[in-house]
């Protein structure tokens, strides 16, 4: 071969190499950071104001004027940078500047006041648990004037349906427009939504230019998914893979204490249900200290009442008497017994309908151990699948029990689960509570200032509950998270269970 054809081969090569090694380089400057996060609840809508998910404000698409700190408890400035009130019913809140939504249209008090409104006339539960009278905007603040003097009032702007957006903006469902550092790119109901960063992010724009909030409701799906890699984040793994998990270098398991109760709750309008020795049979019919450790694997502290034991306001609780025996006296006592293994009265069996639901996987199995020991006393307890739990009992009456999970305290505040679960007017109260005496402690809570003498108040309630049994805690499962830590950086598992994607979390 000539060196002049010897020449032409290398600039080829050479070509090559270089044109290789450009195309390589290219690629690392255009690498696109982002995370992919399976969420245990599906959703088919995006509205920030009425969707029980609370994905928008998980998935970084909306804001709150209020957010929570989760270390300590304490609420702090968010979308509002302070707020005052010199008698608890006539509140000054100062917005932040220079927000924008994520179509560039300023976040002003005529914008906060136009979302808060829309909040209040499409969610009845948020119209109820704010309390409004009036709200008038001049500039970046906004007055609030609330029916009756209500000084805890700015730790109910915490909860996620009343985030902040932009109401000219109408489709609401699939593509609502917050303030928040990721916007919407795409949802697919049930699905996913994916999302993309919002450059002009008023905290600093994200350190992901994507990121998908994508929906199963199989524990085990989701983990397989972690295992996979086609998830990077999973949030409540299946409590029996968490062994396996761990065991991969990649993988970090973190399991948190949070606020949520794992409740039984009670429908108090069934015949049966309204004698109180028949809740109490119930109740001492539940083996926490088995369904802790054999179905959450430790993972879980026993609840005797609705706040776990680190509050302030749990009080300390008088002892019960369980077990099968303790319910057969009970069952007893209002007038049943056992004749040919079943348990009746006045020749009628004692009968349940159990709802329950899958998104939370221990809650089946909790039924099935409830409906295992009802049986051994005669007790047929006939187990409902259903998919959204807050939909189908605030729509249906044809059901008794119902394993249901809830927060019971993520404002670092006794107020919101007792007015939102025991009040008459409460957005969560399934069972139908309806107690004057027990109406008015909640009344009394709502306008008493200063934590010490919330605390003393709420105490009291927990006890009257607890006393009257108008619910069954079974126990406070811990927050589970398993995540890619190879690839993830900066996650921060969250006790409220409100903050997931931020503009801080961030990919190696």
């Amino acid at each position: 071969m000539s060196r002049k054809y010897q020449s032409i081969i290398i600039l080829c090569l050479s070509f090559f190499v270089l044109a290789a090694c450009s195309a390589q380089s290219t690629s690392q400057q255009h690498e696109v950071k982002e995370v992919n996060l399976l969420f245990n609840f599906a959703t088919s809508s995006l509205d920030p104001n009425v969707d029980t998910s609370y994905v928008s404000l998980r998935a970084g698409i909306t804001e709150t004027l209020v957010h929570l700190n989760d270390k300590d408890l304490t609420i702090e400035p968010w979308l509002a940078k302070s707020w005052s009130s010199k008698d608890g019913q006539v509140w000054e809140f100062q917005l932040r500047d220079g927000v924008t939504f994520q179509n560039g249209e300023a976040m002003d008090g005529q914008a906060v006041k136009a979302s808060l409104e829309r909040a209040m006339k499409d969610s009845l539960a948020i119209k109820n648990a704010l309390r409004i009278e009036s709200i008038t905007a001049k500039g970046n603040e906004l007055t609030i004037k609330t029916e009756v003097p209500f000084p805890e009032f700015p730790s109910e702007l915490v909860h996620p349906n009343t985030s902040i957006i932009d109401v000219t903006e109408h489709d609401f469902i699939n593509k609502p427009i917050g303030t928040g550092p990721f916007a919407v790119s795409k949802f697919i109901p049930g699905t996913a939504v994916d999302l993309i960063r919002y450059e002009a992010y008023w905290g600093g724009a994200a350190k992901l230019a994507k990121a998908r909030f994508s929906f199963n409701e199989d524990a085990n799906a989701r983990s397989l998914a972690l295992e996979s890699g086609a998830a990077d984040i999973v949030f409540r793994p299946e409590v029996e893979s968490l062994a396996s998990l761990e065991a991969i270098d990649r993988v970090k398991v973190e399991s948190t204490s949070t606020f949520r109760v794992h409740q039984m709750t009670m429908n108090l309008e069934k015949k049966e249900l309204q004698d109180i020795n028949v809740r109490k049979a119930m109740d001492a019919l539940i083996d926490r200290s088995a369904i802790a450790e054999t179905i959450l694997h430790g993972h879980a502290e026993v609840a005797k009442g609705p706040f776990p034991s680190t509050f302030s306001f749990a009080p300390s609780y008088p002892e019960k008497e369980k077990g099968m025996e303790a319910a057969r006296r009970y069952l007893e006592q209002a007038g049943y017994k056992e004749v040919n293994d079943v348990m009746q009265k006045d020749g009628k069996p004692l009968m349940f309908t159990l709802l329950t639901y899958s998104s939370r996987a221990d809650l089946p199995l909790i039924a099935q151990v409830f409906q295992s020991d009802a049986g051994q006393l005669g007790i047929d307890v006939n187990i409902k699948q259903i998919e959204i739990p807050e939909e189908y009992m605030a729509a249906n009456r044809d059901w008794d029990l119902t394993t249901y999970s809830n927060l019971t305290a993520p404002r670092g505040d006794a107020g919101y689960y007792l007015n939102a679960t025991y009040h008459p007017k409460g957005a969560l109260n399934f069972s139908g509570a309806d107690d004057d005496h027990l109406t008015e402690m909640i009344d009394e809570l709502n306008v008493t200032v200063g934590q010490e003498k919330r605390s003393d108040i709420a105490e009291d309630i927990a006890l009257y509950v607890d006393e009257q049994v108008y619910n069954s805690f079974i126990l406070h499962p811990n927050t589970l998270v398993a995540y890619d830590a190879d690839k993830v950086k900066n996650w921060i598992t969250s006790r409220s269970e409100y903050y997931m994607l931020t503009n801080e979390l961030d990919v190696k």
